[in-house]
């Protein structure tokens, strides 16, 4: 074979290579059990085929898990019970096959997770990359809408939470994400100055959740980490005055619904000493809903977040503090009457869980890291 020949069928190969490598598009982690010790590795591939996901704690692996089917989404759980561990991993579907990656498994001693909301744009986040999170959550409102990307009428398009993730690729592959629904998140039509004749938001949620793997009915859900006492609570509440009507733009919360009835069974019975719950709507609304019923549940737990407002917040009252949080927080404030803390601000909220004692600390910080407002809450 001459040397020409030769550098040609190198050349040749080596493009084939990159372009399989190139093929697998996206790789993100989510949970879909209740529990840490599971975690599931997700991807799209631009040709369609089975999933595997290679996986131990070095890069030659050791272990792996497939899943047969013909598919480009792919959601592949694997088992994770080391603590204190990094673990290696990389994707494939045919001959597609990603890099390797990471991501740390969970903590034995303190443990750190994020929470942010209004994630619009591009915004730059070198406190949250700083903070090192183990668990990265929302207070809804992950993307702008559906329609603008994927036209009006559109429930199954993906494609701004795949913009989502393509614009923090190195975060969503190393850190394990678990959204919780806003309105925006299920908008498929244009809202307009006043209900139109078709509704406007998909209450299913349904690009949304095929995309991310969650546990449970995925538009609500619940994760423990019982080595630190705390259990996270994600409902879909949003928009809640407008229900009924073409705007609605959450699942029923009334006492009869589904749940309303799941929230209360949460925590009614035996639960852990934290307990935190997301949602996306106003507090001062949430709390007095169902004849003050559901702020009553909520006294419950810990603390209830949400990403309703553009701004930072921290409200006190009947025993219990609530937060409000946003990547977008110069918008319009709508304070609390219960207001402790308020101020215009690019903000995003760190949870550190520590033992012996059981504490759960909560920052409210600035996008570079600079804490706003800082708060401890005993595991009771």
């Amino acid at each position: 074979m001459s040397f020409l020949r030769l550098i040609l069928v190198f050349s040749f190969f080596t493009l084939l290579g990159s372009s399989a490598l190139a093929q697998i598009e996206r790789v993100w982690l989510t949970h879909r059990s209740h529990r840490p010790d599971k975690i599931v590795v997700n991807w799209t591939s631009k040709s369609p085929g089975r999933s595997l996901v290679r996986y131990g704690t070095s890069e030659k692996y050791g272990h792996e898990v497939s899943v047969e089917g013909n598919t480009t989404l792919h959601h592949v759980e694997i088992p994770i019970p080391k603590r204190d561990t990094t673990y290696h991993y990389s994707v494939g579907t045919g001959t597609q096959t990603s890099a390797n990656a990471t991501f740390k498994g969970y903590p034995s001693n303190v443990l750190r997770v994020g929470v942010v909301a209004n994630w619009r744009g591009n915004p730059k986040l070198p406190g949250l990359i700083e903070d090192d999170v183990h668990l990265l959550l929302t207070a809804g409102d992950n993307i702008a809408n559906l329609h603008q990307l994927c036209g009006p009428g559109n429930k199954q398009c993906m494609r701004p939470y795949a913009e989502l993730i393509d614009r923090y690729a190195a975060l969503f592959r190393s850190t394990p994400f678990m959204p919780v629904l806003g309105n925006h998140d299920k908008e498929f039509r244009p809202r307009g100055p006043k209900p139109p004749a078709q509704p406007v938001y998909d209450i299913g949620a349904t690009a949304f959740r095929r995309f991310f793997e969650l546990p449970g009915d995925e538009w609500k859900w619940s994760f423990d980490i019982p080595d630190f006492g705390v259990r996270f609570v994600a409902l879909d509440l949003n928009h809640s005055s407008d229900q009924g009507t073409t705007w609605q733009a959450c699942h029923a919360f009334d006492k009869s619904s589904a749940q309303f009835r799941w929230y209360a069974n949460l925590v009614e019975r035996h639960q852990p000493p934290l307990v935190v719950t997301l949602y996306n709507e106003q507090n001062v609304a949430m709390r007095s809903r169902e004849g003050g019923d559901w702020g009553r549940m909520l006294q419950r737990g810990t603390i209830a977040v949400s990403g309703f407002g553009y701004f930072a917040e921290r409200a006190e009252t009947n025993d219990l503090t609530y937060y409000n949080t946003s990547l977008n927080g110069k918008g319009i404030r709508y304070p609390d009457p219960h207001s402790k803390f308020l101020k215009s601000e690019h903000c995003y909220i760190l949870l550190t869980f520590s033992k012996n004692p059981l504490k759960m600390t909560v920052e409210l910080k600035g996008l570079d890291g600079t804490v706003l407002d800082r708060r401890e809450f005993a595991g009771q």
